[in-house]
């Protein structure tokens, strides 16, 4: 009986002195897991800035925002400039890989690029995997749709049934989807082939930014598609993504961008794209909000 208590009585002191233990290493864990995290966060503008050069995804095909102008062989466009801006402030040597839309953030995860520019929209799910600049855009959505009968489209909740043009993962497609259209995607073609498959049928809208849409309908007016007139809706912001741990080296875009804000040049590279609209400062124009959809 006697050895019975003293062994519960020793196992008991030992779980109590376990526990006193565990309390001073899981601090100790705390402290050193805090330094890693700090480490992290500095380590991809450490290793940028080391080797003196940013490598950055984009499509090169979107215009005006990153693309060929026809007969050269130099990529450029509104959030091409930008990024050659950013670069040169932060005194790094850039070079741009191009990917399909659906494949750039990939290219952040697997190393391939250290950023990405590409007109892409900081969603909730895209910001628990990414880390994004503020924005360096505003603008909100809106459709293409056919000349002759609108594509039969009134309402967004004529979109039921519909066929979408864009790219599988885009923020567009999710809107497309929500409102019951079916998304017909696309590898890294350019605008053209987007447009014309609406123009012959193959597919019935595309929901996108609205300078991006105006300015491509403008360059390609010979196929016969238009802007819906009484659909603009979802206000929508465009930066830069980065590795989600990479807070330093936001912090040096973020800081870089708000410069290029108060000097002026983001308004000055806007205009130069857009036709002389300044797409840096947020629209003032009335955009539906949309509701029931987690974008």
């Amino acid at each position: 009986m006697r050895k019975g208590l003293l062994f519960i009585l020793i196992l008991t002191l030992s779980v109590i002195l376990a526990a006193c233990g565990s309390s001073g290493d899981e601090n100790s864990e705390s402290s050193e897991d805090n330094s890693s995290s700090q480490e992290a966060s500095g380590e991809k503008w450490s290793e940028i800035k080391e080797d003196g050069k940013i490598v950055v995804g984009t499509a090169g095909t979107l215009f005006p925002a990153s693309y060929y102008p026809e007969g050269s062989d130099k990529l450029t466009g509104y959030d091409i400039e930008i990024m050659r801006e950013v670069a040169k402030r932060l005194d790094l040597e850039l070079s741009f890989k191009e990917y399909g839309v659906d494949a750039l953030l990939s290219s952040i995860n697997s190393g391939r690029v250290d950023m990405v520019i590409n007109d892409f929209q900081p969603t909730e799910d895209r910001k628990e995997k990414f880390a994004f600049s503020e924005p360096y855009k505003y603008s909100y959505s809106t459709m293409v749709v056919r000349e002759s009968d609108l594509s039969g489209i009134e309402t967004l909740e004529d979109l039921e049934g519909k066929v979408h043009g864009g790219g599988a993962t885009t923020v567009y497609s999710q809107i497309a989807e929500h409102f019951g259209a079916e998304t017909k995607s696309y590898g890294n073609v350019a605008n053209d082939v987007y447009l014309r498959d609406v123009a012959n049928g193959r597919t019935d809208f595309i929901i996108n930014d609205y300078y991006l849409q105006t300015l491509a309908l403008k360059a390609l007016p010979e196929i016969e598609v238009q802007l819906h007139p009484d659909l603009q809706f979802h206000p929508t912001t465009s930066a830069i993504v980065m590795p989600k741990d990479a807070q330093t080296l936001k912090e040096k875009v973020d800081a870089t961008l708000q410069e290029m804000r108060e000097d002026g040049m983001l308004t000055e590279i806007s205009k130069e794209f857009f036709g002389g609209k300044d797409a840096s400062k947020k629209p003032e124009k009335d955009v539906r909000e949309l509701e029931g959809i987690d974008l």
